[in-house]
């Protein structure tokens, strides 16, 4: 925050400093270029909590000491945009909507390098209750990648916790693997990103698990219900945009389905959590004027442990939607887009650190604030957010 009697910035100091990464295939990009950003502002995760993509993206960050993080997470961005690896001259831009749809139309065909690849001969001729027979794609080279690019004794040695949401295919619960409970390995991170009917689901400990974005692509309200969590900067990192125009046409339904689908109750999230820091804080309140033989009650000690001086500045980041991007682009990888998405990150946080760690936060009261860098940039253009 600024300090307006020096006119120097002050710089807050949080107990956790934690990275939320929402889902969304290729849009993933954008995950990247926001870690590098906040690595060059300073802001080091104590904390990463990421479904599907962010899944992948949590354990490159944690998986890799911070000097390599960066070098990594690009290594990673080039592998799997390996099939369409050139840029484009700015003369292309009419050209690149059909460019885009050829690529994602390449990736359908033939998959992405270090990711995933089809199934040959297709699920239909397979037989029956086998990976083979549920999904369209064989991730195998996603598990080689992994191991080649995280380093799971350190992803596991807790210097970063890290959380990953899946499905349970059975129950059709939320759950996540969390490195305070369960030793994580590649097959985790691949179940997040298990997303059906492209991808199998992962069996772990006789329990089979899809892609955490079916049940809820943001993993805020998880890391709400952690204690303890009093001072936090929370990073929201999402990959789609919950508003949008009313799409003109049949491709533009497609995409806006996929926003609204997978942006995933942003703003309720963020409401919930508001209405949950001012029902501890007037449950505090009430506990107070308890006569003393009231408070030491067994209910009322279990109520108190709920009603931390929480201190939480949310950051919301959103990747904003391309000029040439359609209804494919969470499976459009070229290298062209990957680093465009990659860019917006990068810029987005660094605007962000220039006006002075988020000064223009909106206070919602009870020690929460909320920063929208995507309404504060629309605000600041004099357009809608």
């Amino acid at each position: 925050m600024n300090d307006r009697s020096s006119g120097k910035k002050v710089r807050q100091q949080f107990d956790h400093e934690i990275l939320l990464l929402q889902g969304g295939g290729a849009l993933g990009a954008y995950h990247a270029g926001v870690y590098e950003g906040l690595a060059e502002a300073g802001h080091a995760p104590t904390w990463v909590a990421g479904v599907s993509i962010g899944a992948i993206t949590a354990a490159l960050i944690a998986g890799n000491p911070p000097q390599r993080r960066v070098e990594r997470l690009r290594d990673f961005w080039e592998r799997v945009s390996g099939h369409a690896p050139m840029s484009y001259a700015a003369w292309m831009d009419p050209m690149r909507p059909a460019l885009n749809m050829f690529s994602a139309g390449t990736v359908m065909a033939f998959g992405s390098p270090g990711f995933f690849v089809p199934r040959v001969p297709p699920p239909f001729f397979a037989a029956g209750g086998t990976p083979e027979s549920t999904s369209f794609y064989d991730t195998a080279p996603l598990k080689q990648t992994l191991e080649e690019l995280v380093d799971f004794d350190l992803l596991n040695s807790g210097k970063v916790r890290v959380s990953l949401g899946v499905a349970n295919v059975r129950t059709g619960g939320s759950v996540y693997f969390d490195t305070l409970h369960t030793r994580l390995g590649p097959e985790h991170v691949m179940a997040s990103g298990a997303l059906p009917p492209g991808f199998p689901a992962v069996e772990i400990d006789g329990e089979h698990y899809w892609d955490g974005g079916i049940v809820s692509n943001t993993p805020l309200t998880y890391v709400v219900d952690q204690k303890p969590l009093t001072s936090a900067l929370i990073v929201q990192v999402d990959l789609f945009k919950a508003i949008g125009k009313l799409p003109s046409n049949l491709d533009e339904v497609l995409e806006r389905q996929k926003d609204i689908q997978y942006a995933s109750k942003q703003r309720f999230n963020v409401e919930r959590v508001r209405e949950m820091s001012a029902m501890r804080a007037t449950l505090k309140r009430l506990l107070e004027r308890l006569p003393a033989a009231l408070k030491n009650d067994a209910d009322a000690r279990k109520l108190a442990a709920a009603c931390d001086d929480r201190r939480w500045l949310i950051a919301r980041l959103t990747n904003a939607r391309l000029e040439h991007s359609s209804q494919t682009k969470d499976y459009e990888f070229s290298r062209a887009t990957v680093d465009e998405h990659w860019a917006a990150g990068l810029d987005d946080v660094r605007r962000m650190a220039a006006e002075g760690d988020w000064s223009r936060a909106q206070d919602l009261g009870v020690g929460l604030q909320l920063y929208d860098a995507a309404e504060d940039k629309a605000t600041k253009q004099g357009e809608q957010p």
